[in-house]
């Protein structure tokens, strides 16, 4: 270890909306860190790994992280809605990001900024004993810089409620990033399921324009046929993809098959 300076790795991510690039994300539901290998491996800049929805444990998780880190692509972690500690776990683990979901109102995301991000910025608990500070082998300074500056806050912005205060939340210092989420938007207003509904298309325009002229990234949902125009609005994180779905659709496709070659399955709805 003599003279040698531990380092965070940086991330993918933020490398590449720096640079004025698209980052593009791949969503998981599954427990299996072998699904994250393989996005890796594709080339994904980051996958999306969710404990809002889905009944992952945090160690399920932790192994995901180290999935992603073999292949230097980035993990992002949709965190529960609880204490500090589940926003702080999964950095603490070494994920590249955390993202927020339904954050309602600017106090919301005060809080969020305070417990995630290290002085100056907020007042995030530190420990530094975790694989994000190479287990006290980082520096204590370098450390915290290293965290603010190479670790990213995603906030979801999918509820009517917080969009008076947009502006005010793209402001502040420690979010880094603005996603978008469509579909429990859609809902919240009235309209489930109408991506293309103009009301919900102006919240997304919104949502793009507020991060953009207060520094931030902004992210949405994309599909290989939205993400040009997404990305010519200005969204630079898309996620594309997700595991149960392509799940999903390749089992459909194998029972069409079956079906055409006179060899249905008994319950196949192909």
């Amino acid at each position: 270890m003599k003279g040698k300076t531990m380092s965070m790795r940086p991330s993918r991510v933020l490398r590449r909306m720096r640079a004025g690039e698209t980052a593009v994300c791949y969503k998981t539901n599954l427990t299996d860190p072998r699904v994250v290998e393989i996005a890796g491996r594709i080339g994904f800049d980051c996958v999306w790994a969710c404990m809002e929805h889905v009944p992952n444990s945090i160690h399920d998780v932790e192994n995901q992280i180290r999935a992603g880190k073999m292949h230097d692509m980035d993990v992002m972690v949709r965190v529960r809605r609880g204490s500090y500690s589940d926003l702080i776990l999964p950095l603490e683990m070494d994920a590249s990001g955390i993202m927020v979901p339904h954050v309602m109102n600017l106090q919301e995301a005060r809080k969020i900024v305070y417990y995630t991000k290290f002085h100056p910025v907020g007042r995030r608990p530190w420990d530094g004993g975790n694989s994000d500070g190479a287990y006290c082998m980082i520096p204590p300074e370098k450390y915290i810089e290293q965290a603010n500056r190479e670790r990213f806050v995603m906030i979801q912005i999918e509820d009517p409620e917080p969009m008076d205060d947009l502006e005010e939340i793209a402001k502040l210092d420690g979010i880094d990033a603005i996603f978008f989420g469509p579909g429990d938007f859609s809902q919240g207003v009235g309209l489930p399921g109408q991506y293309d509904h103009p009301n919900v298309r102006e919240a997304r325009k919104r949502v793009v324009d507020a991060a953009r002229r207060h520094g931030k990234f902004a992210g949405t949902m994309a599909s290989p046929e939205t993400l040009p125009e997404l990305s010519a609005m200005g969204f630079q994180f898309l996620n594309v993809g997700a595991d149960v779905v392509a799940l999903a659709r390749g089992m459909a496709d194998i029972a069409r098959q079956l079906n055409q070659a006179g060899f249905a399955l008994p319950n196949s709805m192909y």
